[in-house]
């Protein structure tokens, strides 16, 4: 039984021809069609409802069947939606059904047949829309599914470390906690100045090796309540919460810029030494406020001084006058 509510549209600058469609269609017992006398008409409409049937003449003035339904198809691809496009055309050849279906056309009726081609074609049309819709329903659910799953996700899949929304929720929680505690929070971000170069020369299974590797390693020089994450591809960050900003130095924590540049990294390429550097902000209650998104923009800022002085450079909060 066809839908006697599917969307059809017809565009054919002949009324003629369109009022015996639409005649046809109506017997066979559709309800929703609608008309065009033009291509630019045919936009107008689809903007205002989408349509599940598109059948439009090949030949028109100034936009023909191919010209709109490539643009039916922009239509489509930006309301994840789509249109069931068939043509009405005089034109015979392999060539002719090439340049159709290059198009995006679905389906095409010669006007020599149109009287026993007509009806059976919107009955197949029909019974594809319907897949179709429910395919592409399915998709959008899927990817927001997995959109979901991705924002909520904080593991590093790598190295099995936090990765940065788990940073960004766990300066978050530390701010509060400095504000409503005291104390002093300290963030150091280590990077690693030659990984990507590295990346890039040993390739993935080398460089998976090579950042567990220094994962390992950080997690053996930090504290067991430290958070400690990969920010990215070459840089990890950590937070320590402290009693006082005196102990937020560069002295607190050169054991872990020790420990990553004085000492090589096994991996299946051989013995790595990787040139590290480290910045450090800290900051008591009276610096604040401060966002997460602040004090990681300071601590990059501070980064390649780090690198070219081969020490951790440090800054405090709130910067004197």
């Amino acid at each position: 039984m066809p839908n006697p509510h599917l969307s059809i549209l017809v565009v054919d600058d002949a009324k003629f021809s369109s009022a015996m469609i639409g005649r046809a269609l109506t017997q066979a017992g559709y309800l929703d069609v609608r008309f065009a006398s033009s291509a630019a008409e045919a936009i107008k409409l689809l903007e205002q409802r989408a349509a599940s049937v598109l059948l439009a003449d090949w030949l028109m003035p100034e936009m023909n069947g191919l010209e709109l339904t490539v643009k039916v198809r922009q239509f489509d691809e930006m309301a994840h939606h789509y249109t069931y496009v068939i043509l009405l055309t005089g034109k015979e050849g392999e060539n002719v059904l090439g340049e159709a279906f290059d198009s995006g056309v679905d389906d095409f009726i010669s006007k020599a047949a149109m009287h026993e081609q007509l009806v059976p074609r919107v009955f197949a049309a029909d019974r594809l829309c319907n897949t179709l819709q429910r395919q592409l329903q399915e998709n959008r659910l899927l990817i927001e599914n997995i959109t979901s799953l991705e924002q909520r996700n904080l593991v590093d899949p790598l190295t099995g470390l936090g990765n940065n929304r788990y940073l960004h929720l766990k300066m978050l929680d530390s701010l509060r906690q400095v504000e409503s505690r005291g104390g002093a929070l300290c963030y150091l971000l280590i990077g690693l100045q030659d990984v990507r170069t590295l990346h890039q020369q040993h390739g993935d299974v080398f460089f998976s090796e090579l950042l567990n590797g220094v994962a390992r390693r950080l997690q053996q020089l930090v504290r067991p309540l430290d958070v400690l994450v990969r920010v990215d591809e070459n840089h990890f960050g950590l937070i320590t919460l402290l009693a006082d900003l005196q102990e937020c130095s560069p002295s607190s924590f050169k054991r872990l810029h020790d420990g990553i540049n004085l000492k090589a990294f096994k991996t299946s390429e051989g013995f790595i030494s990787l040139k590290a550097g480290i910045s450090l902000i800290g900051l008591d209650a009276k610096g604040l406020p401060c966002t997460p998104e602040q004090i990681n923009q300071l601590a990059e800022n501070l980064l390649p001084e780090s690198y070219s002085s081969g020490r951790v450079t440090a800054l405090r909060l709130p910067l004197p006058h």
